[in-house]
């Protein structure tokens, strides 16, 4: 099981699929939604472990790494992000993020060459945007897990799939961040703000957001796309704040076609 080391904070990742070595990016990086463990990518796996190498940190304070004391920033976000792949031996990777994650793929696009195509989900270009505050459940309750996930998709998406919303109650008790890791990260969303500096961001990026998410309005998500040079945005239509999970086919085709494997 792979650690890196970003200073005193060990990092857990995985990395799986071999990729092609004749593409000149080497995998597609995660970076998670604010509290939320690993378990959030496992509706991508499959999909992108085949054509690409795929990198899935836990973000510091989640899953199996440190949780060292807040407030965190995005750029540390951003930096343990940075440490991971260059533990893993990737050059260069496309980055998908939801809400916080896509922030810290967009800091990282700005600071990092090993950034090169983003797809953001459910992201805001500044931390206001967002508000996810009705996401949090304490990791020992699965009660209060269950019913926080109404902010996370939609009440079609629980009532047609009880098995799945079981499972992920148990990934989110196994993975998610206790309180004081989930303030620490939620900090980060406080302090960020790219607002005046999107036109910086040259990277290609595909915008995608669930019409109906609760946590980031669509119309932030439309906004985020307009004032980045080469961004584009397609609305995820009835899907809520994880159209990564709920909307994982049509979600995954569009970042592999977008990446470039139709």
């Amino acid at each position: 099981m792979p650690y890196a080391s970003n200073g005193d904070v060990d990092l857990y990742y995985e990395v799986d699929g071999e990729g092609d070595d004749d593409r000149d990016v080497d995998a597609v990086a995660f970076c998670g939604e604010v509290g939320f463990g690993p378990w959030q990518w496992g509706w991508q796996h499959a999909a992108v472990a085949g054509p690409y190498r795929t990198v899935v940190p836990a973000t510091r304070g989640t899953g199996d790494s440190d949780a060292p004391p807040g407030p965190y920033t995005v750029g540390q976000l951003a930096a343990d992000l940075d440490t991971v792949l260059a533990d893993a031996g990737v050059r260069s990777a496309h980055v998908v993020g939801v809400g916080l994650g896509g922030m810290v793929a967009l800091h990282a696009a700005l600071h990092s060459n090993r950034a090169k195509k983003l797809a953001l989900v459910g992201t805001p270009a500044y931390g206001g945007g967002l508000n996810p505050d009705a996401l949090w459940a304490d990791p020992g309750d699965p009660a209060a897990l269950e019913a926080s996930l109404r902010a996370a998709v939609t009440d079609d998406f629980l009532d047609a799939m009880p098995d799945a919303v079981a499972r992920i109650v148990e990934w989110r008790a196994a993975e998610d961040a206790d309180r004081d890791a989930w303030e620490a990260q939620r900090a980060a969303l406080r302090e960020f703000d790219l607002s005046d500096r999107l036109y910086e961001v040259t990277n290609e990026t595909l915008v995608l957001h669930g019409s109906d998410d609760a946590v980031c309005p669509p119309a932030k998500g439309q906004e985020l796309a307009e004032g980045l040079p080469r961004g584009e945005f397609v609305a995820v239509d009835g899907a809520g704040h994880l159209a990564t999970v709920e909307a994982s086919r049509e979600v995954n085709d569009r970042i592999l076609g977008f990446f470039g494997e139709e």
